[in-house]
């Protein structure tokens, strides 16, 4: 969990929270929200202002938020209409981009009637379920206490001769990743794919997290000095499953991504998740050619049913077909010879 401070003096948490089984699959959600930190996974704000929602979603291209907490129903309510139940469809629907991101503003103060003050709960799921049917979903939550608005923030000007502070040089960090494409988000915040080059921070200690579907998770610190230039290099490890290949019949000859194998019943661990082609070849019986897929940190398993080759032709064993031969015909041939022969004289 890190907490940093924007621009305009507004403290923020960002908080990350890993989808409830699979993450490859599923769902990598964080929650940036503007208020301050009250306990380990939970926000301290106030009724009436915006929190922003921010995450990925790997499974789905729509997320859905309800919330639960104080004097609302059980299953949930939409974040933009507490009117709208969660179990008769009342969800607050946000897109997801390309990038596989979401983000949204929750404007605590326009809910279609006033919250009480207290602790919620945000969910955010792959799926419009309520919270009595996320058994066949991924989601992730977060906690968020709402106050009464107190007194506003308090402004201070310097006076003619007093000693100003002076302004802090930036600096870049430069974030680069093989392979290339992946994300990169930096004290919570989603900055984009790699390679990025991002301008304009304080000098400090950033968290950097940089990743891509299919690998490894990588975290990094990187040190930014004022005025200078940062560099990231992230190297991620893809991540890896198990493969098992069984042919009926046994024993056919198996070729992996174009790489003898062995022969079948055939497995192989350590094999990078993804799309793999696999050849089986048996004598007498046809080649075929597949593709599997290797899903991360899982068994896959694949049978290949061959089917027998046609009997090959031997040269020379043809036999003529009979040609029909219409004895009618042949007889009526006959007469017409012995009708139009000519008459010999004695």
């Amino acid at each position: 969990m890190t907490q940093t401070t924007d621009p305009d003096k507004t403290p923020r948490m960002a908080v990350i929270v890993p989808g409830c089984r699979v993450l490859c699959a599923g769902l990598l959600l964080f929650f940036i929200l503007a208020g301050s930190a009250n306990a380990a996974g939970s926000i301290q704000s106030y009724i009436g202002d915006t929190v922003t929602l921010s995450g990925y979603c790997y499974t789905s291209q729509t997320v859905y938020l309800f919330l639960t907490g104080p004097n609302l129903p059980a299953d949930g309510v939409a974040l933009d209409n507490v009117n709208e139940r969660a179990d008769q469809g009342g969800f607050t629907q946000v897109s997801v981009d390309s990038n596989n991101h979401w983000e949204y503003n929750w404007a605590t103060g326009s809910t279609g009637g006033r919250l009480d003050a207290g602790t919620y709960t945000v969910w955010a799921v792959d799926g419009p379920n309520d919270l009595s049917n996320l058994n066949n979903a991924e989601y992730s939550t977060i906690s968020v206490s709402l106050g009464n608005p107190g007194i506003g923030s308090v402004t201070a000007s310097t006076s003619p001769g007093s000693v100003v502070t002076p302004a802090v040089v930036p600096g870049i960090l430069n974030v680069t990743s093989v392979p290339d494409n992946s994300s990169v988000v930096v004290n919570g915040n989603y900055q984009g794919r790699s390679p990025i080059s991002i301008p304009g921070l304080a000098p400090g200690t950033y968290l950097v997290n940089v990743s891509r579907f299919n690998y490894e998770l990588l975290s990094t610190t990187a040190n930014v000095e004022a005025g200078a230039t940062t560099e990231v290099t992230a190297t991620l490890r893809p991540k890896t499953g198990t493969l098992s290949i069984n042919t009926t019949p046994e024993g056919a000859n198996i070729t992996l991504d174009r790489v003898d194998a062995g022969f079948s019943p055939f497995t192989r661990t350590g094999l990078t998740a993804g799309n793999h082609t696999v050849n089986a070849t048996l004598e007498g019986y046809n080649p075929v050619e597949t593709e599997v897929t290797v899903i991360a940190d899982q068994a896959v398993t694949d049978t290949i049913v061959l089917e027998k080759s046609p009997a090959p032709l031997i040269p020379g064993s043809l036999t003529p077909l009979p040609v029909p031969v219409t004895i009618g015909a042949c007889a009526g041939a006959v007469l017409l010879f012995a009708f139009f022969r000519p008459r010999t004289r004695a």
